[in-house]
């Protein structure tokens, strides 16, 4: 994997050796953040990176652009990982790992993020719940997007704060958005 554009353009990421990770493809990456690129800027974001695995995601927001991202993974090796790139991408001020599980670090309070990424499990249980605490309490700033790769057993276009649903091979990128309007 790399990154596709910005400060950091064409760094390689890695992919952690733990067997735990179904990374972002490149396409749906590029399919995503062409999204965001035609609608917002991401100067001086805040982001939030849930199953943050080798941290693609939140690194490619920071080479666009964003101030800072806070990883969240319950493995430690991907953390670990995380926080290596960042010493050796020079950007480690930007980023901020926490070892935990998405479920607990939700429960807790942590400000409002601009953009929220998750990349769960397919088979998370907790999808449609993780999806409903997100956009009804407050993690999201007004304008905030909270954007969930899924696959075809979620269907969250008929969501009322659904405002983009588009399937990038076996990947659908879902975005929702407490105010729809500007999309």
């Amino acid at each position: 994997m790399r990154i596709i554009t910005g400060k950091l353009k064409g760094r390689k990421i890695p992919i952690p050796k733990t067997d735990l990770l179904r990374p972002t493809s490149d396409r749906a990456k590029e399919g995503l953040f062409s999204v965001i690129a035609a609608r917002v800027y991401l100067d001086n974001c805040r982001i939030l990176d849930l199953f943050a695995g080798s941290g693609s995601l939140g690194f490619e927001a920071i080479s666009r652009g964003a101030a800072s991202c806070l990883f969240v993974d319950r493995e430690i090796r991907h953390t670990r990982h995380i926080e290596k790139l960042a010493r050796s991408f020079d950007i480690e001020s930007q980023v901020q790992t926490l070892t935990a599980e998405v479920e607990t670090f939700l429960a807790q309070e942590h400000g409002r993020f601009d953009f929220i990424f998750a990349d769960p499990p397919y088979d998370y249980f907790l999808m449609e719940e993780m999806v409903e605490k997100i956009v009804n309490k407050q993690w999201l700033f007004d304008d905030g997007w909270f954007i969930l790769e899924h696959d075809k057993n979620f269907d969250f276009e008929p969501h009322e704060k659904c405002v983009f649903s588009k399937a990038y091979g076996r990947t659908i990128v879902s975005i929702f958005k407490l105010n729809s309007e500007g999309f």
